[in-house]
């Protein structure tokens, strides 16, 4: 299946539509840099982008894809509601929402996240209902979490079973598309990973080459001469093949290319299996331990 991999490739999600396998992030991207640095991975070939409304650039981002005359249809473009500038919750995930499609002037969202769990269960759970009329709506066409623990997870999944009873049956509830979380080979989180494939919630990875910081690893660098690659292309090359989909970022275009640069190669499962750890070593904050009450 790895060998068949391509910058086209996508996976299909509980909603019925397609994600592409690889996504270009724009956090920490400055709004004045977004739009060109968007346009260079779309000519690249790259069809998703993901942001979010706390980076404050998901308007110039979004504003590559007319930039280009690139069909509407042939972007995925993803969001997400935060919960530090605004407390989390139904009223405000709504408005949140229309800002969104305000800013980015799409007519829909393929995708919004709830940022992180971080707001309490109520909140929690005022802002998942209000992506699922959001979606009914027609304004979002994919919905799901980023930065829940199995604990928040099992406390998403009972509340839609009670949505379902609440509002009619099956799929009321709304159904969890995505789930997005620091992953990478010293972060595997197999916890979190299962919880989601056995749901088949498909599972981005950000942070995939670890912010930089492992690509000297003994491990990483020897599979690079192996292959003629980068370490970080080695890595990336990873995420994929464990079923993942991986969000890279840069604003220099030849490292926006060379991390397309996949799927002329392929690890093998010993490589793969030998490349991952069980360590538990975070490089970005790490919501998914926060209390469920929190």
């Amino acid at each position: 299946m790895a060998s068949k991999l391509s910058l086209s490739s996508t996976v299909k999600l509980n909603s019925g539509y397609e994600l592409p396998l690889l996504g270009f992030g724009v956090y920490q991207t400055p709004k004045e840099q977004a739009t060109e640095v968007c346009k260079e991975a779309l000519k690249i070939g790259y069809r998703h982008i993901d942001s979010a409304s706390a980076y404050r650039n998901q308007g110039p981002s979004a504003a590559s894809i007319p930039a280009l005359g690139i069909a509407r249809s042939d972007i995925f473009f993803t969001t997400k509601v935060p919960v530090r500038q605004y407390p989390l919750g139904y009223d405000n995930t709504h408005k949140l929402v229309d800002i969104a499609l305000s800013e980015t002037g799409l007519d829909y969202l393929d995708l919004v996240l709830i940022h992180s769990p971080y707001g309490g269960p109520e909140n929690r759970k005022g802002a998942w209902r209000a992506l699922v009329e959001a979606v009914e709506a027609g304004k979002v066409r994919s919905i799901g979490v980023s930065n829940y623990g199995v604990h928040h997870l099992d406390e998403l999944e009972a509340y839609i079973g009670e949505l379902e009873a609440q509002r009619g049956g099956k799929g009321k509830g709304g159904v969890i598309s995505v789930g997005q979380w620091e992953v990478h080979p010293w972060l595997a989180r197999p916890d979190i990973v299962q919880w989601c494939r056995a749901r088949n919630v498909a599972v981005e990875a950000y942070c995939p080459i670890v912010r930089g910081e492992r690509l000297g690893e003994p491990k990483v660098v020897a599979l690079a001469q192996k292959y003629g690659k980068t370490p970080a292309q080695v890595l990336l090359r990873w995420s994929l093949q464990r079923g993942l989909v991986p969000l890279v970022k840069s604003v220099t275009p030849s490292r926006i290319a060379e991390n397309a640069g996949l799927f002329d190669f392929e690890l093998t499962d010993a490589e793969v299996e030998d490349l991952a750890t069980k360590d538990y070593s975070p490089c970005a904050w790490d919501p998914t331990v926060e209390p469920l009450e929190k």
